[in-house]
């Protein structure tokens, strides 16, 4: 029992490292693209990719925060911008508004995956866990785009975004409700929230705008 205990929090640390390299390449190539220095960079990617899990564990009033417990994260997020902001450079690496979608999309679905896990484990309610996984998905995009002085995408797209992480969130709720393995309730969250969020933007999925 201890092993597999040990073998899915193993699993959970690598889907939360994961989801922060996802979301710090997505905040790096949206200050890149808006031209700011490298410390600017490095903020805004920083912020992207602690900002959803922060304001989570301050909800769930949890110490210490998940980048303090896990330093190599930190480490991890300021080795990416200093490669990146090289190979671009030396590339002349033109980034574009839809690159930076792809690594999003993906980050997306590993933190709101990770957001309800923490909350449930937390034994919090299916909705509040689901709304858990929604704020670490969306609030570090959302922090990224103030901070890059655009109003957030998640709010602005129109094609499915919060929408995606919240029905990737109840996906998890549903399948720890029948006591399916952790892995397989994390993959679930994972493939409903990028498979949906990929539709959209292939397809071109629009929600409803407000009309005048």
């Amino acid at each position: 029992m201890y092993g597999i205990q040990s073998w899915g929090d193993t699993l959970r640390l690598l889907v939360e490292l994961s989801a922060t390299a996802a979301f710090a390449l997505s905040g790096l190539m949206e200050a890149a693209r808006k031209r700011l220095d490298a410390v600017g960079v490095c903020v805004v990617a920083f912020l992207t990719a602690f900002g959803g899990g922060t304001l989570r564990d301050l909800l769930l009033d949890q110490r210490p925060f998940f980048w303090v417990q896990h330093t190599e994260m930190l480490w991890g997020v300021l080795v990416l911008c200093v490669i990146a902001m090289l190979f671009m450079r030396q590339r002349h690496f033109e980034v574009t508004e839809k690159a930076i979608l792809w690594p999003d999309a993906l980050g997306l679905g590993l933190f709101t995956a990770t957001g309800v896990h923490h909350a449930l484990q937390a034994l919090m309610p299916g909705v509040v866990a689901v709304l858990m996984g929604l704020i670490t998905g969306v609030f570090g995009g959302v922090l990224r785009d103030m901070v890059c002085n655009e109003i957030p995408t998640a709010f602005k797209d129109h094609r499915p975004y919060a929408v995606c992480a919240f029905a990737g969130g109840w996906t998890y709720v549903g399948l720890w409700t029948f006591d399916a393995p952790g892995w397989l309730a994390l993959l679930g969250c994972l493939v409903v929230t990028v498979g949906l969020r990929a539709l959209a933007l292939w397809r071109n999925w629009q929600l409803p705008a407000w009309r005048a």
